[in-house]
């Protein structure tokens, strides 16, 4: 905190508040508010925390409106070109990149951890064959803490690191089971002499009549994807994670937590909506009709992918999954895909139009994650579980860095109250 500071005026009374700003390693600062209802009787109102900073953290930074995004001071185009998704779970955890026996060691842990209880693999056949997967992960996560009494005690740093690699562990090997049971195919059990992206691809598509070779360019596409979502500093469902985990709640509640808030679609649908609004498109001649639409104030048709809530340029992760997406389609024979085409005619319309550039409504990640997962032959149910296993990783080190908060504090916001004023209970044969 600097000794810079705002002082607040209250105009009826004359008290003055001094309010103390405090500064970031990068950033703005932020004010800090806590002693004004105190001092002058008044809350803060943020509908959304658009301009509230909830907690200081250290995990990650972004600019929108340089188009930065940075974990751990790494800018992520370093951390998408050069490392893998392990490597970069591990330096979210732990705030350094591994040297290369931690590295080893941390993967180690993470294979060992992989499979679930076969009492947690049955619960999904309680569940109707076509329960949306988001539905299923979410309960199962949760259940976890009833199996894995050695990791729900959070002061205990064993438990919490036991946990950390017990969840990133198992996530893909529940994602996988809650995908084989919609197929009603029979779940596929993890090979730790996978990598991580490896296994996953092999427990969602082989069978046991026949034999599976995992494709390098898809497990590295997927191993990208899962880079670019594993953090995005305090999105709806890390701010979930937090507000949960600040009732001393188990962690696997927490991440349950979080798994429902990124079900929304104005949050991890978002790629799901991309892939819809294509289709309804469906031809790059239509481009021009249904741009004309989104620009129409009272026509109610939005173009998805475009444009960001923190982003105000481009989005650094939308560069990085373009050129992947490019040679996953090529890789897999889908050169002519007409999704594509038709993504990048309308990508290409949009940078170009004045009334797109003028909003800064750029392509963003999920712009183009939708139609890599439609090439892996993933359905849109799973969109968001993939998602949800990426996230894991920022979830679980929020959680973790909010426990070890000196300001820690169980979430309560509070509330400007519009409803009745004091009234008096009528009695039921009184009333009219």
């Amino acid at each position: 905190m600097s000794d810079k500071t705002f002082e607040l005026v209250n105009p009826e009374t004359g008290k003055k508040t001094a309010l103390p700003v405090h500064e970031g390693s990068m950033g703005p600062g932020s004010i800090g508010v806590t002693g004004l209802f105190k001092e002058q009787g008044v809350f803060t109102y943020d509908p959304g925390f658009a301009a509230t900073s909830s907690c200081k953290s250290a995990i990650t930074f972004i600019d929108g409106q340089e188009g930065v995004l940075m974990y751990r001071g790494y800018p992520i185009e370093q951390l998408a070109g050069k490392s893998n998704f392990i490597e970069v779970a591990y330096l979210l955890l732990y705030g350094e990149l591994p040297d290369k026996s931690s590295l080893a060691g941390f993967d180690e842990q993470i294979r060992y951890h992989t499979m679930i209880n076969e009492s947690l693999l049955r619960f999904f056949n309680g569940f109707h064959y076509d329960a949306h997967p988001m539905a299923m992960v979410s309960s199962v996560i949760c259940s976890m803490s009833a199996f894995y009494h050695d990791s729900t005690d959070i002061r205990n740093a064993n438990h919490r690191e036991t946990f950390a690699h017990r969840i990133i562990a198992k996530i893909p090997t529940i994602a996988a089971a809650a995908y084989k049971h919609s197929q009603g195919q029979p779940f596929i059990y993890p090979s730790n002499d996978l990598d991580y992206c490896s296994n996953l691809l092999r427990m969602f598509f082989a069978v046991p009549c026949e034999s599976y070779e995992v494709n390098p360019v898809a497990a590295r596409a997927l191993d990208l994807l899962f880079i670019l979502h594993a953090d995005h500093e305090q999105n709806a469902s890390t701010s979930t994670v937090r507000i949960a985990g600040s009732s001393d709640s188990n962690p696997y509640a927490a991440i349950a937590a979080g798994v429902s808030s990124l079900w929304g679609p104005a949050h991890g649908g978002a790629n799901e909506a991309v892939l819809k609004m294509l289709n309804e498109i469906g031809s790059t001649k239509n481009i021009p009709k249904f741009v004309a639409r989104a620009k129409d104030k009272q026509d109610p048709f939005r173009l998805m992918g475009f444009g960001h809530r923190v982003y105000k340029n481009y989005d650094p992760r939308a560069t990085l999954i373009r050129e992947m997406c490019h040679k996953v389609l090529e890789e897999l024979g889908s050169a002519n895909e007409p999704l594509l085409e038709l993504a990048m005619a309308l990508e290409e319309v949009a940078l170009e139009d004045e009334y797109f550039v003028k909003r800064n409504l750029y392509p963003n990640v999920d712009f183009y994650s939708g139609i890599i997962y439609k090439a892996l032959g993933i359905p849109t149910s799973m969109f968001t579980v993939m998602f949800a296993i990426a996230r894991t990783v920022g979830w679980v080190a929020h959680w973790q860095e909010s426990l070890e908060d000196p300001d820690r504090r169980i979430g309560r916001p509070r509330q400007v109250y519009i409803g009745p004023t004091k009234r008096d209970y009528v009695e039921l044969s009184q009333r009219g």
